[in-house]
């Protein structure tokens, strides 16, 4: 009888990083050998068995067994055993690279990884500069891999993001041109080239000054190309690849005569590698604003000669079980649990909550919030590598490593496409001679035309052209898009998760709810709580005063305000003592709330407010009311889910990591499909996941606790004005200016984009079949076929430009 059990994958092969490691089709091949299991499968997040309708939150191991022939027992410990025997044998790292300035770079050292001895599988992402890389213990180390990496590396390496060299100087300090070197080179072809242009054009100077001048263009716009070339040939590797295509292309014009053709060619694509690198390092900061937002050091407490000391040592000295101390206002750098003390604290940065948490004994906290006004003793539970920022830095990091499917066609296109070109280019010039059908020279030129012809002129620049132009339009109207991979993208996305906190709410708390006592006269109530909380820092407290501003209200001088840590605040207005806070404020000095002050505050609750209860001694009746807060929702955040829907958006979710009665307060009055609450930034990671399965999905935040999430989307959105550097520089896309209206337009444009680069794909390789047809037969020469090659790229780009004229309306 055939039964089934599942085994989290973490506790199989732990050090796997997702499902399509290759481990995973080593441990499923090493099972299925074994007698009695009938078939073995990995269930990925958002999958489900036959039969069944809710998905897998996490990846399982699902294995089907023979339960006549071996027990449930009996199936685990092998599943156990198979895990181990792997995970001994292969090991997975994730190196940092400091060398990859383009595609082919990141190609060029690809391929030189996986030549290395032992290693199985690797893949280099230039965003995050990281490698991952997979290898056989048994036959190589991490040590022979980083020797590997050394190797490549440049005397003069530095961030692509114009960081420092490694132990070198500022880049304040630093030239222009050695921050710009690639840019200086392409600049200096392009000037060498309309240089020539002009004179060739002019017949006022000999010809050989002109072919002089596009031979410069050549140099400047080949060298880096050609070294690169020559590089790979001192290690014995050699790569085909779409650059060497355009090299032997302009070689091939020049032989033809047409010197302006290759130097153009090559101009165009050096300055495109130029600006490749200088965008290059943007997505990198986001893990480096990521580590920043942790102290390098933390107040440890010590005992020497039997006294208790206060003793600053780096964090990497801090281990479980120490007792760190946080005073006011200083960032928490341990994950751990509050040991001593009370304190609200910003948890914005790793949670998204909008206002401050308390903190009592007992409670936990996260390396990277802000304390507030109590000082805190932590006791730790995470070491560094363990904590909850550190494993928002590994989520980034890791989504950085995955390349998408249309990369991934890219590179193999390439490595098809541009082998056959010059092979078949090759055989144009030797098979017709030796068969008789041609002469050498007639064979040579026509040769030559077939490689202009064949020149990917109009496919390398229509998608780049279509890219560009969209993108500049998208920023007109107030949307950074990232890549033409992400503005292509957009415009697939069916579903879309928001989070809450600066996302579809303003990002800081407001008053919404001002509930005087009978009797008591609202603006009396609003200006005494105002008197008090005009000296405090706390947001709240920000918000009241704005509040009482805003109603013009006169606001008297208070006293010097006292702090009851985690229970509110006490200052002297006008002779009499008012006291704001909550209930257990008063509680705690023996005064009891009356009922009506109590079933206001539950009411507030329950609509998903903050509240604040406000008392005046002395004044008849004591309690003055409540005041009711929240972050509310922007005012144009429901007609903007209802223009998503119009453009095509079939499901809407929120994420938040406040409680559930705050959560789906805000979500049901923008009207959201589904609401999840409470969440951990590896739990909105595990919510893009399970929506992903059934289709693209971007993700829109604001915060560092929604950096993973926007990095394992389709497409990650980031808020321009609000959000924080590492949720901007995690995302492919960015609202300026905190508008969100600006998503339907990106969407649509983003579909108009996709419409233009099927056109002027299907124009250029058009072009390019017909013009190496009538090539080869001889039909056309170099003249024709220029002409036409030139003529189709004016075509597709003209029709890239269009997109500048695209409505924000749509």
């Amino acid at each position: 009888m055939q039964q089934t059990t599942r085994l989290d994958l973490p506790l199989v092969l732990p050090d796997v990083p997702d499902g399509r490691d290759a481990c995973i089709a080593r441990l499923t091949s090493m099972l299925e050998a074994q007698p009695g299991v009938v078939r073995v499968h990995l269930l990925d997040v958002g999958d489900t068995e036959p039969g069944e309708t809710r998905p897998v939150t996490s990846p399982m191991l699902c294995m089907h067994y023979d339960a006549e022939r071996v027990t449930l027992a009996e199936v685990e410990g092998l599943a156990r055993v198979a895990g181990a025997s792997i995970s001994e044998q292969f090991a997975h790292v994730v190196l940092p690279i400091h060398s990859i300035a383009t595609e082919d770079d990141g190609v060029r050292l690809e391929s030189l990884l996986r030549g290395s001895p032992g290693v199985t599988a690797a893949a280099v992402s230039m965003a995050a500069q990281v490698a991952r890389v997979e290898f056989d213990r048994r036959i190589t180390s991490r040590a022979n891999i980083e020797a590997v990496l050394q190797e490549t590396r440049k005397p003069d390496a530095r961030e692509p993001d114009g960081g420092e060299p490694d132990g070198g100087e500022p880049e304040a300090s630093r030239t222009w041109y050695a921050r710009n070197r690639e840019l200086a080179w392409s600049l200096m072809s392009g000037v060498a080239l309309l240089v020539g242009w002009l004179v060739d054009r002019s017949g006022t100077a000999p010809r050989w000054i002109a072919i002089v001048l596009f031979a410069m263009a050549y140099v400047f716009g080949a060298r880096d190309n050609v070294g690169h070339f020559l590089a790979d040939l001192k290690r014995g590797k050699f790569h085909f690849n779409i650059d060497l295509l355009m090299v032997v292309a302009a070689a091939g014009a020049a032989v033809l005569g047409e010197w302006a053709e290759g130097a153009l060619l090559l101009f165009l694509f050096s300055l495109g590698h130029a600006l490749e690198h200088y965008a290059l390092g943007r997505a990198r900061k986001a893990i480096t604003a990521l580590a920043e937002l942790a102290p390098s050091r933390a107040t440890v407490l010590r005992m020497e000669s039997g006294l208790r000391r206060e003793i600053e040592v780096l964090i990497g000295d801090v281990k479980p079980g120490d007792h760190v101390v946080v005073k006011p206002a200083e960032r928490v750098p341990v994950d751990g649990t509050v040991l001593e003390g009370r304190s609200g604290v910003n948890q914005a940065p790793i949670t998204g909550e909008s206002v401050p948490v308390d903190k009592a004994p007992g409670d936990p906290v996260f390396a990277g919030s802000v304390n507030g006004e109590g000082a805190l003793v932590i006791d730790v539970t995470a070491a560094i590598g363990d904590r909850t920022l550190d494993r928002v830095i590994k989520l980034v990091s890791e989504a950085q490593t995955q390349k998408a499917p249309t990369q991934q066609f890219t590179e193999r296109f390439a490595r098809v496409f541009v082998p056959v070109v010059l092979i078949g280019d090759v055989l144009l010039i030797v098979v017709p001679p030796l068969l008789g059908v041609l002469s050498w020279p007639e064979a040579f030129a026509r040769a030559m035309a077939v490689l202009v012809a064949a020149s990917p002129c109009a496919l390398a620049l229509g998608t780049p052209a279509a890219v560009l132009a969209g993108i500049a339009q998208a920023a007109r109207n107030g949307v950074l898009i990232k890549g033409g991979a992400h503005l292509e993208a957009l415009g697939s996305i069916r579903s879309l998760a928001l989070d809450k906190t600066g996302t579809i709410t303003v990002g800081e708390p407001s008053v919404t709810d001002v509930v005087p006592m009978d009797s008591v006269d609202e603006a009396f109530l609003l200006a005494s709580a105002a008197s008090v909380e005009q000296r405090s820092q706390h947001p709240l407290a920000k918000a009241v005063v704005r509040h009482a501003a805003a109603q013009k209200l006169t606001v008297p001088e208070a006293g010097e305000l006292t702090s009851v840590t985690a229970r509110g605040v006490r200052a002297s207005v006008d002779g009499a003592v008012v006291e704001i806070g909550r209930a257990l404020l008063f509680e705690d000095a023996g005064v009891v709330v009356p009922p009506s002050v109590r079933e206001a505050v539950t009411r507030l609750e329950q609509a998903g407010r903050s509240t604040m209860i406000v008392r005046r001694v002395g004044n008849t009746p004591e309690f003055l009311g409540v005041l009711g807060l929240a972050d509310e929702p922007r005012a144009n955040a429901r007609e903007t889910l209802v223009a998503l829907r119009r453009a095509g958006i079939q499901r809407i979710i929120m994420l938040t990591g406040d409680n559930v009665g705050v959560g789906n307060a805000v979500g049901t009055a923008v009207g959201v499909d589904e609401v999840r609450a409470g969440l951990l930034p590896e739990d909105k990671v595990t919510s893009i996941k399970e929506l992903a399965a059934a289709g693209p999905v971007a993700m829109v935040g604001d915060g560092v606790n929604d950096a993973p999430a926007l990095a394992h989307a389709t497409v990650g959105i980031a808020m321009g004005g609000a959000g924080t550097a590492a949720a901007l520089e995690t995302a492919d896309v960015a609202l300026m200016g905190d508008d969100l209206s600006r998503l339907p337009f990106a969407i649509a444009l983003s579909r108009q984009s996709k419409r233009v680069i099927r056109q002027n794909l299907f124009v250029s390789l058009g072009v390019i079949v017909a013009l190496v047809i009538v090539t080869v037969s001889g039909v056309a020469g170099i003249g024709p076929t220029v002409i036409a090659h030139e003529g189709s790229t004016l075509v597709v780009i003209a029709n890239a430009l269009r997109l500048l004229r695209f409505g924000a309306k749509g």
